[in-house]
């Protein structure tokens, strides 16, 4: 990223004075309107101690006494403070997602999805992680194509992911594949055992993807803000899970059909538990918790 020339830059405070820094609420209004527009994400008032801690150290990096300073430059004109727009949603982006999350649907994909593809003469399954997080869900993804691949041979010839979020920072983890090693543990020993690679560094324990499950995955940005989101082919499947939430209605809405419009008449949209798509009037029927399934073009 660009940074600010030493000649621009106020003078260094210590670490400790950073910490020190308060984000005052005309700031703050200023800063979760942005994140509102821009990514559609709300921030109610009790998001300023987060926005205030995690924009801290930029403070510190870019040599700003205080946060009217940052603020001047996030949203100046600059090239530079281009780039920190970009830092800063990846920064007041939460990220939460673990290998299997909400298991019950990728066992619904498994026992009635896939056979209902395969039924259909669908070949190579064309499936969308949205909102990916830091991998986890694109490779449970591609882990539960492989297991029904290696017990149904001959049903798909290969099968393709996107897998997409608005955080640069996030994506960067995710392509990279290297987890915590606790992150694993609780998988079924077969799964870790063909899937994963485990460092030999007892100092550094993490656990690495196998590229069999890592090469069938494309990552890219992608902001549900978008006007279209223009993804093409159309997808089979399209997991959109836990994004919604941080959404008003009529956002969570227009996203929808937006997906919906990604997605392949009669392909299957998964969405998270606490999310809804009642009063869309969308061409989507209820065939599981949270599962739909398209039924005509929009």
């Amino acid at each position: 990223m660009n940074r600010l020339p030493a000649s621009s830059a106020s003078p260094t405070l210590s670490a400790g004075l950073y910490t020190q820094q308060q984000l005052t609420q005309a700031q703050f209004k200023r800063i979760s309107s942005f994140m509102e527009k821009t990514t559609g994400i709300k921030m109610p008032d009790s998001k300023r101690t987060m926005i205030q801690s995690r924009l801290a150290n930029r403070l510190k990096v870019l040599h700003f006494n205080d946060y009217a300073q940052y603020i001047d430059y996030v949203f100046s004109t600059s090239d530079t403070a281009n780039d920190e727009i970009v830092m800063m949603i990846d920064l007041l982006t939460t990220n939460l997602t673990h290998f299997f999350r909400e298991k019950p649907h990728f066992d619904f994909m498994t026992s009635t999805v896939l056979p209902h593809l395969a039924e259909c003469g669908i070949t190579c399954p064309q499936i969308w992680s949205a909102g990916c997080s830091s991998g986890e869900e694109p490779y449970t993804l591609s882990i539960v194509m492989k297991e029904f691949m290696a017990a149904n041979r001959g049903v798909f010839t290969d099968y393709s992911i996107l897998a997409t979020d608005i955080s640069t920072r996030i994506l960067s983890k995710a392509v990279d594949a290297i987890y915590p090693l606790e992150s694993v543990e609780k998988l079924p020993y077969d799964i870790k055992h063909k899937y994963f690679l485990k460092s030999k560094n007892p100092d550094k324990p993490y656990a690495k993807v196998k590229n069999e499950v890592r090469n069938k995955i494309h990552f890219d940005r992608l902001n549900f803000m978008d006007i279209s989101f223009n993804i093409r082919p159309k997808k089979h499947i399209i997991f959109c899970r836990n994004v919604l939430i941080y959404f008003d209605k009529p956002t969570q809405l227009e996203v929808i059909r937006k997906l919906v419009d990604c997605l392949e008449v009669g392909g299957f949209l998964f969405l998270g538990h606490s999310e809804t798509i009642f009063g869309g009037n969308l061409p989507l029927r209820t065939v599981s918790t949270t599962v739909f399934q398209k039924t005509k073009e929009c």
